[in-house]
């Protein structure tokens, strides 16, 4: 063999172990991107506690400014007495007019307390209870893809623009996505 022959294969042979070694690399080296196979947004549920207070008319039994019903006791016995006294004669009349009185007291008592009853007011009262408001809040994305023949999901903040994601190193690269305008 002579030696630009010679050289010529040692060329050749550099030249192929080169063009080898890159395509070994390339190959070694794996995809530039991950296949976007679905995108769907993530949601939590958020729940808040809120005072809900409404004006309700509430009905009550007045105030009694006579407890003992005294006035209704004493006007009942006048009128009860004035009334026996009209009654018979003699000592019939102090005994009509004495169960008159006794009568007339127990009926004017009972009226009294028959209207103090009845009495009534009515005034507006607050009233307020505690409701639990439960919303739907945006927690990101759930992208699932396709990388080397694996699929997995990653959450992103943002929706990705286009269908694939750029890989280095056997990893996504996030940063590098584009993202989409959230969705309202």
């Amino acid at each position: 063999m002579n030696k630009s022959m010679m050289m010529g294969a040692m060329i050749g042979g550099a030249a192929v172990l080169s063009f080898g070694a890159v395509a070994g690399y390339q190959t070694l080296k794996g995809p530039d991107y991950a296949e976007v196979l679905s995108v769907t947004a993530a949601h939590k549920e958020v729940k808040t506690p809120e005072q809900q207070c409404e004006q309700v008319q509430v009905v009550q039994k007045a105030p009694v400014k006579d407890e003992h019903r005294v006035a209704g006791t004493v006007i009942g016995g006048l009128v009860g007495g004035l009334l026996g006294n009209q009654v018979g004669g003699g000592n019939g009349k102090k005994l009509a007019t004495a169960a008159g009185v006794a009568g007339g007291a127990y009926a004017g008592n009972q009226m009294q307390k028959n209207l103090q009853n009845k009495d009534t007011v009515t005034r507006t009262e607050q009233r307020c209870k505690t409701v639990t408001r439960t919303r739907e809040e945006l927690v990101g994305y759930d992208v699932r893809y396709r990388l080397d023949g694996k699929e997995a999901t990653v959450r992103m903040d943002l929706p990705p623009t286009s269908d694939r994601i750029p890989v280095k190193d056997g990893q996504l690269e996030l940063s590098a996505v584009t993202p989409a305008k959230p969705q309202a």
